[in-house]
């Protein structure tokens, strides 16, 4: 028979038997509470057996809570108990009296909070170091080289991205936004500029920096960093993308640039220098060309205007005290040309009230108070403006200018190698045919082929009028030679004198600039607005009838012209009335 659940043979074992008799010696009373001993009292009053094998039980379970009880008493020594909401901390004076195995067994006796919280710490630790390492799919991504684990220090760190981001606006008002890296000069966003929009790729685009509040642009050169341009910029400044035909128009023709009453010398010569060494002079630095004449100079936060007499040198801009002395106790700086840059003024006479309409400024760099620091300056003329801003231009920059201006003309030398096209196999087995007959016919001579295409290319003039059944032009179908001109890049529509003006201006005002628009006092007309000399003229195209036909002519119907596209082609070879020929189509793409 077993008691409390225990097999049979746990009762007859020897070890059981001697920590009975080694028990014995205890009174029940003490061991098990009143409680539990009236209950089994009541339940088994007359079983012996029963006593015993419980009080042997007990004493099992007495040791069991001793050695549980020695296990928990070295973590309460080194932590506080709680009792009765209060901490007690054992006492080094007084030694702890001895407690009996019933003062030891407390099944409420709590353990203080942080020793909990440590041995779940150290529990945690261990749970975690024992799980097995997550092998590194990308070893040679990691830190150090060749790590087999993939930890979160061995990631590479992200790097801050050198990108900018730039706005670019057209003449029309769209914008463009492209990224570039910090070292992309200005030429390179051109480049990218013409590639994403689709235009003609020369080298006359230009990146330019308007200030519209100031009324402040000028264009960049080709080897300036667009990003470092844009860091001194402000919030209402912008990059806009347009022609510029003068930016290397001096090194073709230098004498429209440098006239010679504004061209000192310091060594006296009595024969004239020729252009190309005039050039060689000003990108030379040991030679000391400098550029004189009178201009008006705004004094320094006031609005009026002071004529003086100005130097400018590689060293800077000077104005004579008195009179047009060179004297150096009369001359007095200006304006520096290393860390300033020279600008086109476009509102001149509204914002600063300039005597003439040929302002230029000199900005620095780095500017403190904008309204204070520039050197506004102004001009007798177009040509002399010029002269100024681009010798400006020469003594701060030298050969790098000359260096830009090379670069696309190596390019073109060298693409021109590779101009022609090469035939493959299947367009060699091609042959002109001709179909003008009832039989078609292979074209053998090749002067007769290339003058059939030609003939095939103008076709499209002969059927510019549709004629229906009466034998009339149909009002539903207008004539194309009065439409046609309108898909061309050199057309404007009805634009008025001013807008004209100002684009020419914008884009260079170099000889053979033109552009085309509607007149506005005749609607049945157009106007040539073409740039020579620095000058701006304009030419009115006027429709002419003969035979039933509308033509178009320059110069009273000697010379007649089917539709606009062919009197510009014709002007663009010969210069007829005009005073040069079309050179540079004025022309305005969106972005």
């Amino acid at each position: 028979m077993a008691v409390a659940g225990c097999p049979d043979y746990f009762l007859h074992h020897p070890n059981y038997q001697d920590n009975v008799d080694r028990a014995s010696n205890h009174r029940p009373a003490d061991l098990i509470g009143p409680s539990f001993q009236q209950s089994s009292n009541r339940n088994s009053p007359s079983h012996q057996e029963d006593d015993v094998d419980l009080e042997a039980l007990v004493n099992d379970m007495n040791s069991s809570f001793e050695s549980l009880y020695s296990a928990c008493s070295v973590q309460s020594e080194s932590a506080p108990l709680l009792q009765n909401g209060q901490v007690q901390r054992p006492s080094a004076a007084a030694p702890l009296p001895p407690t009996s195995p019933r003062q030891q067994v407390k099944r409420s006796q709590p353990m203080h909070i942080l020793a909990v919280r440590r041995l779940q710490e150290e529990q945690q630790q261990l749970r975690t170091s024992s799980l097995p390492a997550i092998p590194n799919p990308f070893p040679e991504l990691c830190s150090p080289a060749n790590s087999p684990v993939l930890n979160p220090g061995s990631l590479p760190k992200c790097q801050p991205s050198d990108q900018h981001i730039i706005k670019v606006f057209s003449e029309d008002g769209t914008r463009k936004v492209v990224e570039i890296p910090a070292d992309m000069t200005a030429r390179d966003l051109c480049q990218l500029l013409v590639y994403k929009s689709h235009c003609l790729n020369d080298s006359s685009w230009a990146l330019v920096e308007h200030h519209p509040v100031l009324g402040l642009e000028r264009c960049l050169e080709d080897h300036e960093m667009v990003a470092h341009v844009q860091a001194g910029m402000t919030s209402e400044s912008r990059f806009l993308f347009r022609k510029n035909y003068a930016k290397y128009e001096f090194f073709t023709n230098p004498l429209t640039f440098f006239p010679e009453q504004m061209i000192a010398w310091c060594q006296e010569t009595s024969s004239t220098i020729p252009p190309s060494q005039l050039l060689q002079n000003f990108l030379n630095s040991s030679s000391c060309p400098e550029i004189q004449g009178f201009l008006h100079v705004k004094e320094m936060g006031r609005k009026s205007w002071k004529k003086l007499y100005v130097f400018l040198r590689r060293s800077g801009l000077y104005y004579s005290t008195k009179g047009t002395s060179k004297e150096p106790r009369h001359l007095q700086l200006l304006s520096d040309l290393e860390d300033s840059n020279i600008y086109t003024v476009i509102t001149g006479r509204k914002l600063h009230s300039a005597p003439t309409d040929f302002e230029f400024c000199i900005k620095p760099n780095r500017v403190r108070n904008e309204g204070k620091e520039l050197r506004m300056l102004c001009a007798e003329d177009e040509q002399s403006r010029t002269c100024w801003m681009t010798t400006f231009r020469l003594f701060k920059y030298g050969m790098l200018l000359y260096q830009n201006y090379k670069i696309p003309q190596q390019r073109k030398t060298l693409l021109s190698h590779f101009s022609t096209p090469v035939r493959s196999v299947s367009e060699n087995s091609l042959v002109a045919m001709d179909f003008s007959g009832r039989i078609g016919r292979v074209i053998a001579n090749p002067l007769e082929a290339q003058s059939a295409a030609m003939e095939e290319g103008q076709a499209w003039r002969k059927r510019s009028q549709r004629i229906n059944v009466l034998g009339s032009p149909s009002p539903l179908y207008p004539s194309l030679s009065t439409v046609i001109h309108r898909t061309q890049l050199w057309f404007h529509g009805r634009i008025t004198r001013e807008e004209s003006h100002r684009m020419v201006m914008q884009q260079g005002q170099v000889d053979g600039l033109f552009l085309l628009r509607d007149s506005q006092s005749n609607p049945k007309t157009f106007v040539l607005t073409l740039c020579h000399h620095q000058k701006i003229k304009h030419f009115q195209i006027l429709p002419c009838e003969e035979d039933g036909q509308i033509f178009f002519s320059l110069d009273d119907g000697s010379t007649k012209f089917t539709d606009l596209i062919q009197l510009v082609e014709f002007y663009q070879l010969n210069r007829g009335v005009l005073p040069c020929r079309l050179k540079h189509p004025c022309t305005i793409v969106a972005l």
